[in-house]
């Protein structure tokens, strides 16, 4: 007891001492308890104040604290600084939760917007994101399952999922994952994905990351696995495949065959993204016969003024590109918008009236760059976004026999990834439409 008293004192909690008159006789309590994750109303008005208008104080306690018995300093410093206040009687230890929730407000969604879908999005307080999914989700196979990752950060996270959909066997590999996480700091579900993906040099994503309740939802439905972190609004959905990536809640929301035309249109942009600054380099330094001629001439005499190469030409603009796609992401929103519009119209008319890139580049580049941003998932897009430079170098290198074959390892890289033993191509063909019956 005295050693329990000298560490309370060391980590500065702040405690009260109580003289109770229960029906047997007095008893004496003390609180304490951490003021910084304590929301001290909730003590003040669900504990000291019905401990005092009870007649048998003893009961109430027992019935809204839980009585543990602390067997090491760390253990009772894990428990105060996760929000439970430590009450003690001349015979047992009770920990009382009282935690102070921090951002559990739903915010809108502005990463995976929507047109006629909900647009509210998750909190950063699981208890509050458990909620939201747990009244959109109403099935009786749904099951959670909590994990405490991070020898440090001691991350409050959750498993899940339908036991009535989900596949035994991915289930059973995913808690095997979980259990095996080692770490000191785990902060948000980027990480965590890094961590479960296995590979320290991965390319694709293999799991979804999302703040849209109706996602999470759809996705369980579908047997899939959702994991929630403490203090992140993000969720992280496993397994996924590549078509994943390539749908939006729209398609549900519109009509049939209006989403079918976004779904080929987000294909195609992704071909462009992918292959259009490629192409453009073969087409111009090795196989201009692939044109008309008049598309072949009127090509060649936009680049008369530049003096340098068609890869260079490329890498330069496509860097500029990035470096605005960066700086509109970590600029202030106030001036990101503003700041990014200006620098990319003033860059690329000075570029091309100095002579240092054609007016075709400038075409390439900003179809290049809206068609990236069709992605709906931004770890693809990202991804998306690093194939074009190999296909760069092979283009620049064979010309439009290396496009061809690096689309070709491109696809066959894709055909051997795995997303928990999931075919990372596989087209959910067998699954039914969750929006029609």
């Amino acid at each position: 007891m005295e050693q329990i008293f000298r560490f309370i004192q060391q980590i500065q909690t702040y405690s009260k001492e109580l003289q109770t008159q229960s029906i047997k006789a007095a008893v004496p309590l003390r609180i304490y308890y951490m003021s910084t994750v304590i929301e001290t109303e909730k003590i003040d008005n669900l504990l000291i104040k019905p401990i005092f208008n009870l007649p048998d104080p003893e009961l109430y306690i027992q019935s809204v604290c839980v009585c543990k018995t602390v067997a090491t300093e760390q253990e009772l410093y894990h428990q105060l600084i996760n929000g439970n206040a430590l009450l003690i009687t001349p015979t047992s230890y009770y920990f009382f939760k009282a935690e102070k929730a921090i951002n559990d407000t739903p915010v809108d969604s502005d990463i995976e917007t929507t047109l006629q879908g909900p647009q509210s999005a998750l909190s950063e307080n699981i208890t509050t994101n458990l909620n939201i999914i747990r009244h959109r989700y109403q099935s009786d196979g749904f099951q959670m399952e909590r994990y405490e990752l991070g020898t440090i950060s001691k991350t409050n996270s959750y498993l899940i999922y339908d036991s009535e959909l989900a596949d035994p066997s991915i289930l059973a590999k995913v808690k095997e994952k979980l259990s095996q996480i080692d770490v000191k700091m785990l902060q948000a579900t980027g990480q965590l994905e890094n961590i479960l993906n296995g590979k320290k040099k991965s390319l694709f994503p293999t799991m979804i990351l999302t703040n849209r309740p109706d996602r999470i939802v759809l996705n369980l439905s579908q047997g899939k696995m959702v994991i929630l972190l403490e203090g992140t609004s993000f969720v992280l959905i496993i397994p996924c495949v590549f078509y994943d990536f390539m749908s939006s809640m729209d398609d549900l929301y519109l009509p049939y065959w209006v989403a079918k035309g976004l779904v080929a249109l987000r294909y195609i942009s992704l071909i462009l993204t992918i292959s259009l600054p490629a192409l453009y380099i073969a087409v111009v330094s090795f196989n201009p016969e692939f044109f008309r001629v008049q598309l072949a001439l009127s090509i060649a005499g936009s680049r008369g003024a530049v003096p340098y190469p068609s890869y260079i030409e490329v890498i330069f603009m496509l860097f500029m590109t990035e470096a605005l796609t960066e700086a509109s992401i970590r600029l202030p929103k106030v001036i990101g918008g503003t700041a990014t519009t200006v620098g990319g119209l003033i860059l690329g008319q000075a570029a091309q009236q100095a002579g240092l890139v054609s007016s075709i580049m400038i075409i390439v580049t900003s179809a290049v760059a809206i068609s990236n941003f069709v992605i709906p998932i931004n770890t693809m897009s990202f991804a998306v976004r690093a194939i074009r430079y190999p296909l760069i170098f092979f283009a620049s290198l064979f010309g439009l026999i290396g496009v061809i074959g690096g689309l070709f390892a491109f696809a066959c890289y894709l055909a051997n990834l795995r997303s928990f033993d999931q075919p990372f191509l596989k087209l959910f063909v067998n699954e039914k439409n969750q929006s029609y019956k």
